[in-house]
C-alpha cells in the first residue's frame, strides 16, 4: 500500500519554495493572490496600451493643426496628479507612462 504523504509533503515543499510560505495554506493564499496580480497586470497592460493609442490621436491632432506634439503643461498635470494618489513613486509611474504615450518624436 502507498502512502500519498511524501507526495503531498514534496507539492508542499515545493509551492513553500516557489512562494517562500512555510505552510501548505499560506502557499495557497500566496498562489491565488499571484493569480489575481498576473490578472491585474494584464488588465494594466491592456490599459496602458490603450492609453497610448488615444496619446497618439491627441498627438497627431495636435501636430495636424499645427501645434506640439507634446504639451508640457498637461504632462505636468498628470505628474502632480500621480504623485497626490501615490507618493513619489507615483511620479516615476507617470513619468514612465508619459515616456511610453509619446510615441516617436
Amino acid at each position: 500500500m502507498t502512502s500519498t504523504a511524501p507526495a503531498k509533503t514534496a507539492q508542499a515543499k515545493s509551492n513553500a519554495e516557489k512562494t517562500g510560505a512555510h505552510t501548505e495554506e499560506a502557499a495557497a493564499l500566496i498562489d491565488d493572490a499571484r493569480a489575481r496580480i498576473d490578472t491585474l497586470d494584464d488588465r494594466i497592460i491592456g490599459l496602458v496600451q490603450e492609453r497610448m493609442a488615444v496619446s497618439a490621436v491627441i498627438q497627431e491632432a495636435r501636430i495636424t493643426s499645427g501645434g506640439r506634439r507634446i504639451s508640457l503643461s498637461r504632462e505636468m498635470e498628470i505628474l502632480g496628479s500621480y504623485r497626490d494618489a501615490l507618493g513619489k513613486p507615483g511620479t516615476s509611474l507617470a513619468m514612465t507612462l508619459l515616456e511610453l504615450c509619446r510615441g516617436r518624436a
